[in-house]
């Protein structure tokens, strides 16, 4: 399987912005359950409850990408590791919502598919692609990039 296309650049919104949310979250189990939290509420009180569960999954996997590769390498001031940070967008225009998950690492998302469905590691990207209309990444100067994906808003036929 070769991997998608990547765009550098997040896609603009296709109309006017309709809503925007944003939130930081530490790369953490509560992190991450705060995270999908969000989620849900945002997409509940968007009126985007058909669109939940496939959202959901998609910050999930970003997310969990993103703590795997930027949190090794976070430090707090005092030189001692600390929790890293990433910070999660959603935005809302009348036909698509793009999910941002931003983290503090320069490298570029691998997209490497697997051989075997039941690796435990190594599929987030895939899952990504597969519930998206498209997805990439951008850089963050002066450190750090944001991987995005773009979802439809139209509930399912």
């Amino acid at each position: 399987m070769t991997p998608p296309p990547m765009p550098e650049t997040m896609p603009q919104p296709s109309g006017a912005l309709s809503a925007s949310a944003a939130l930081r979250v530490e790369c953490s189990r509560e992190g991450f359950a705060r995270a999908r939290s969000f989620t849900r509420d945002t997409l509940h009180l968007w009126s985007l409850d058909h669109r939940c569960d496939d959202t959901t999954l998609v910050i999930t996997e970003l997310a969990a990408n993103a703590a795997t590769h930027a949190a090794p390498g976070a430090a707090g001031t005092t030189g001692m590791p600390a929790a890293a940070e990433i910070r999660l967008g959603f935005l809302l225009d009348p036909t698509h919502l793009l999910v941002t998950v931003s983290d503090p690492d320069d490298h570029p998302p691998v997209y490497a598919p697997t051989g075997s469905a039941l690796e435990e590691h190594g599929r987030g990207l895939c899952i990504v692609d597969a519930l998206s209309e498209e997805w990439g990444w951008t850089p963050c100067p002066p450190a750090g990039k944001t991987v995005w994906a773009r979802l439809s808003t139209c509930p399912p036929i």
